[in-house]
């Protein structure tokens, strides 16, 4: 019986390692396994896009986890590691500074999910007067030298301080949250009040209330701006399927405004994106293909 004791123990080893070597090879392979951190911003279409997508990769077997942070922190959780993906970058004017800063150590798209966006001031359709950013000096006390904003950390809010810069604008800059600044734009329109604001389209606001935005003549906001998304170091070789599966992901107007409406109108966010992919699966399987 001895004699067989080194070949079996060989021949065990040996399994061992080709059964060790396999397992590593599904794990690079992305075999629909693994927890994925994604970075969700309090902002509308943000919540909608990052809930659609823990539906989508839940479905295809991964566990994911939304970790709600503002963008500055996002940038440095991406860099660090700590977080896998963030679904929403703005270029090339809104998060151009985030794409300088960390162009090294975050990996960010080439790919775009959303080819038709736009930033700027935006104010009522009812106040006649004030139709350009030039007109906003002339008209001050109509709005108390105050411009609405929103988080203190998005690019957006990083772009119209420099704007104030350049228009000469004697205003300040109020600083709160995306709900906040929908709440007093609701307020003004409910009253028939002036507001000005920092806004984006896509966003439910402009199907519930009569906006304009302002001409930009210095174009400080950028003209067409495109949706990105960006993933720490490492992300596309541990998860090649769902990194090619993000480089698929296109949505239009309508799509985005549906499942934004879907989701802000659910009991919570992940109800509203289910059946938001319940009800557009042809769409999700162009892209997780």
């Amino acid at each position: 019986m001895n004699k067989w004791r080194k070949p079996l123990s060989l021949i065990a080893a040996i399994l061992m390692v080709v059964a060790l070597t396999a397992c590593g090879n599904n794990s690079s392979a992305d075999a629909g396994t693994g927890e994925i951190t994604i970075g969700q911003v309090n902002w509308a279409e943000n919540v909608a896009i990052t809930n659609m997508w823990k539906v989508i990769l839940e479905d295809e077997g991964y566990d994911v986890k939304l970790n709600n942070l503002n963008m500055g922190v996002t940038m440095k959780a991406l860099k660090g590691g700590d977080l896998d993906a963030s679904l929403e970058i703005w270029l090339p004017v809104q998060d151009a500074n985030y794409l300088k800063q960390y162009k090294d150590s975050v990996n960010f798209s080439d790919a775009t999910w959303y080819d038709n966006a736009k930033v700027g001031l935006v104010v009522p359709s009812y106040v006649k007067d004030v139709n350009s950013i030039e007109d906003l000096n002339e008209h001050k006390e109509l709005f108390s030298g105050e411009i609405v904003g929103f988080d203190p950390g998005a690019g957006t809010m990083e772009v119209t301080e420099q704007l104030l810069k350049d228009y000469d604008l004697n205003y300040e800059l109020l600083k709160s949250s995306e709900s906040a600044m929908l709440a007093e734009i609701k307020k003004a329109v409910d009253d028939k009040e002036p507001i000005v604001a920092p806004l984006w389209s896509p966003h439910w606001i402009f199907s519930k209330y009569d906006l304009k935005f302002l001409e930009d003549p210095q174009n400080t906001y950028g003209g067409v701006e495109k949706i990105h998304h960006a993933t720490r170091q490492g992300f596309e070789e541990d998860y090649p399927k769902v990194s090619q599966w993000f480089k698929n992901w296109k949505m239009n107007d309508q799509q985005i405004g549906e499942l934004i409406k879907y989701v802000e109108g659910a009991n919570t966010p992940i109800e509203g994106a289910e059946k938001w992919v319940e009800e557009n699966q042809d769409l999700v399987n162009e892209w997780v293909k």
